[in-house]
């Protein structure tokens, strides 16, 4: 607040004439406004230093406990039921492994799991000495085997793409995929597998480590898409299938497509990706990293060691809630939520919360408090990790070979049933010891903005794709697509295109048709489909 200007005069005053305000004259001096205005008090350091003197030495009264009246506050404290509500919850879960002991069971429905006794080799050089595989199929595989399509899935997704008889559960693509659908099963043989590193039925961090019997959690090597794929040849190889007709898949999937092309091209006819990319940019890398931050946070997550009462028992159903929160925000578009949600609050009648209250955080909320348990936190930290590494360029490619030429050593000791050693000294990070600084940029905006974009694809993802170049290709993109801009799938069309590839076919989603954000390819059967099922007839 403004000191008034009467005020200022009259503090003026006090300092003239023969008493002057310093440490001699006064402590303090009361100004008074005109009748009915604030009263203004100057104070020097000293004054206040012997108040508080004062204060420190004074004799505290003895209270009326009897008739003491606690004040009274100038508002009431405020309620939140959210916290409410995570206490309750964690409070349950404590009575459950007290009661019965392991963490939830993440594994949804029945499934077939392929088993590899046969120990695999992972990029960053570590080691799964036995793995499986859960997978489903719909259709029939035909007589010579030519009719298999391979569905990858996205981050969080099982094998259940679609209901079964043992399973008639409606599945995360329930719509893409039956007799007539874009994935017709009259036609092809549908297979879907959950990814290795993921928890529902597949080897992941809550498996159980087969030399000792107890479970990974982040003793779970490294792993990488590229990892993932050789993962699923190895059940290709299992069902006596040596090529398949298509591997499709969107988002995670989408990268996953690309990968088992460019790993297998002797594999595959025809490659669909959609809402993917052909390596990791910085801003999806930035809003995963920060989804693992907030989960590992989480005290209960106990660096991993959550399961079968490890630490308190109790899995980071807190950490997972905000981390799926997180990711919410980049499956879908603030176009769509400006329609659905605009500003409305829940209740408006009552009072603004700093708990949920708009419709939007109730949203939200919803959403991260549904999946806090229906998912292993180490798998969405370790597959997470994995899209993040995702780069199709030839240097990486070349790097990571020359990796796994220098691991082979490790692989013939598995064989040979040599244990590996318990630490690894690699198995660490040394961070930057300077401090980053703000790089300001001193070129025309036109140019900042070419620079981001550049009008070729670079010469090293077109010399790392080029495996693909006689592969007909269906890339597809939605431009209110945040997690994985509409940019990223013409990348990835530009690249193929530059290695020779005249078999590419791109279509890119405007607002006009979508504003589901990234979740087009769970939502949109007209757009989505449609173009898939014309490209694989």
């Amino acid at each position: 607040m403004a000191v008034p200007r009467g005020a200022q005069i009259a503090a003026r005053l006090l300092t003239r004439g023969s008493k002057p305000l310093n440490s001699n004259t006064s402590a303090s001096a009361t100004l008074k406004s005109p009748v009915g205005g604030p009263r203004w008090q100057i104070r020097n350091a000293a004054s206040l230093h012997t108040r508080a003197s004062h204060r420190a030495q004074a004799v505290p009264a003895v209270r009326d406990e009897e008739n003491y009246e606690p004040p009274v506050s100038s508002n009431p404290a405020m309620s939140f039921p959210c916290l409410d509500a995570q206490e309750q919850k964690t409070a349950a879960l404590q009575t459950r492994s007290l009661a019965s002991g392991p963490e939830p069971s993440y594994t949804t429905g029945s499934h077939m799991v392929f088993h590899s006794d046969e120990p695999i080799l992972l990029d960053w050089g570590g080691i799964l000495p036995e793995f499986d595989i859960a997978h489903e199929t719909w259709g029939t595989l035909n007589a010579d085997k030519s009719n298999a399509i391979l569905l990858h899935t996205g981050l969080s997704a099982s094998s259940h793409a679609h209901s079964t008889e043992a399973n008639p559960k409606p599945g995360w693509w329930e719509k893409f995929i039956g007799p007539g659908a874009p994935l017709d099963t009259d036609k092809f043989f549908v297979i879907c597998t959950n990814v290795v590193g993921g928890c529902y039925g597949s080897t992941g961090p809550s498996s159980k480590d087969p030399s000792d019997g107890q479970r990974y959690a982040t003793r779970f090597p490294i792993l990488t898409m590229d990892d993932m794929v050789r993962a699923q040849a190895r059940l290709l190889d299992g069902l006596g299938i040596t090529k398949l007709y298509a591997s499709v898949g969107a988002s995670m999937g989408g990268m996953q497509s690309l990968a088992f092309g460019v790993h297998f091209p002797d594999r595959v006819g025809k490659i669909v990706s959609i809402s993917g990319c052909a390596r990791s940019h910085p801003y999806s890398i930035a809003m995963r990293h920060t989804q693992r931050q907030v989960l590992m946070m989480d005290p209960n997550w106990n660096r991993g060691f959550y399961y079968d009462g490890g630490g308190n028992g109790i899995p980071p159903h807190s950490g997972m809630k905000l981390a799926r929160e997180i990711a919410t925000v980049t499956y879908r578009s603030g176009p769509e939520w400006e329609n659905r949600f605009g500003r409305q609050r829940a209740d408006p009648s009552k009072p603004p919360a700093l708990c949920p209250d708009f419709l939007i955080e109730t949203y939200l909320d919803h959403a991260g408090e549904k999946f806090s348990l229906e998912y292993d936190p180490n798998s969405l930290l370790y597959v997470s990790k994995a899209m993040d590494l995702f780069d199709l360029g030839f240097a990486h490619q070349e790097a990571t070979r020359a990796r796994r030429r220098e691991n082979q050593a490790k692989l013939s000791s598995v064989r040979r049933g040599v244990a590996e050693p318990k630490s690894d000294p690699s198995c660490s990070l040394t961070l930057p010891s300077k401090k980053y600084e703000e790089q300001v940029s001193t070129a025309p905006m036109d140019e900042a903005v070419a620079a981001g974009h550049s009008s070729g694809p670079p010469q090293d993802l077109v010399k790392g794709m080029a495996v693909l170049k006689d592969h007909p290709v269906l890339v597809m993109g939605v431009a209110s697509d945040i997690l994985f801009p509409a940019w990223q799938q013409r990348e990835i069309a530009e690249t193929l295109r530059a290695t020779g590839n005249q078999k590419v076919t791109h279509f890119e989603l405007g607002e006009d048709i979508s504003l589901f954000g990234h979740d087009t390819f769970l939502l949109d059967l007209k757009h989505i489909g449609g173009n898939v099922g014309r490209f694989l007839q």
